[in-house]
């Protein structure tokens, strides 16, 4: 079996994040720029003497597919490297892959990761 770990995460904690992967053996992810928020709802900046609220603030979605006995390993890697204890330090997902396949050599599984 093969996991999928999606962590939301701060843009500034990328360079972390991917070291401290990295440091357990875990090579490959894929990021994507998004916006969010959660219990935070935002904050309120001030433009030109005008109040005005961002409601969705800047994150970034760090995916990484791998076998599931590294699972626990990135999930302590990445919790430690992204956190900073303010509110907004992000979530982890976790979820099953049933088929992974290596388009260039149509490797399947664990193999095509």
């Amino acid at each position: 079996m093969m996991k999928k770990i999606e962590a939301i995460i701060k843009p500034f904690k990328l360079d972390d994040v991917k070291e401290a992967l990295h440091d357990v053996g875990i090579q490959g992810m894929t990021v994507i720029e998004a916006k969010g928020f959660g219990r935070q709802r935002g904050h309120t900046e001030l433009y030109r003497g005008a109040e005005y609220v961002v409601d969705f603030l800047p994150k970034l979605k760090v995916e990484i597919v791998i076998a599931d006995s590294a699972v626990q390993d990135a999930i302590e890697a990445i919790t430690k490297a992204a956190h900073t204890g303010k509110i907004g330090d992000g979530k982890i997902f976790v979820s099953d892959v049933n088929e992974a396949v290596r388009i260039r050599t149509s490797e399947t599984g664990e193999g095509a990761l």
